[in-house]
């Protein structure tokens, strides 16, 4: 697996007799709403690289700011966001992770203290099909870091898929399974300086 750098209507009214009434788009509150009401959260995931690859793994989150992708063998990379940085470790190597600034990736905007989708210039797309709602954001002060694209199913909305988009253009699809919010999560999940330690070991 290669993981990147910053590697998810109108009708007529005449129709309108004739036709269901078309689905609402999640507000933007709401789906802002969605993320600030947990802390934590884990679950499996399918992650679909900008090569076509596909890997799956566990990931847990702990907000704000804390991320964390353990791939399944025989993929040994791990992905981790903590202390503003991402950390990506490298399976194959005994050398420590590269890492570079949580804010450089679009992965920052669902992991702030205070999620905002109404904030002036963040969201770009916001449409709906069927009953998923489609939104496409990006940091507003720093567009050229890459945008993320949430799709969230409704009643009740749940977040299903991510794709990120990075500064060169590659898209990265993560596919959520079943999520599981509010548990125990430890401190040491999202330490780097522990994660070196234990692989030095």
């Amino acid at each position: 697996m290669s993981i990147t750098r910053r590697s998810l209507f109108l009708s007529l009214p005449a129709l309108a007799l004739v036709r269901p009434a078309m689905a609402q788009a999640i507000p933007l509150a709401e789906i802002s709403g969605y993320f600030n009401s947990f802390t934590t959260a884990e679950g499996e995931f399918t992650q679909i690289n900008p090569d076509g690859s596909l890997v799956t793994g566990r990931m847990f989150i702990r907000r704000p700011g804390r991320m964390r992708f353990e791939y399944d063998p025989p993929e040994r990379a791990l992905v981790m966001a903590g202390g503003s940085q991402v950390s990506v470790f490298d399976g194959r190597s005994n050398q420590g992770p590269n890492q570079y600034p949580l804010r450089h990736t679009p992965l920052n905007i669902i992991l702030q203290e205070n999620v905002d989708f109404q904030r002036a210039r963040m969201v770009v797309g916001h449409t709906v099909d069927g009953d998923v709602t489609t939104v496409v954001a990006q940091d507003p002060d720093n567009p050229q870091y890459g945008s993320i694209r949430l799709n969230f199913s409704a009643n009740p909305t749940e977040l299903r898929q991510w794709v990120v988009r990075d500064d060169t253009g590659a898209e990265t699809t993560v596919i959520l399974g079943n999520m599981r919010f509010g548990g125990q999560l430890s401190a040491r999940l999202f330490d780097v300086s522990a994660e070196m330690e234990q692989r030095r070991r």
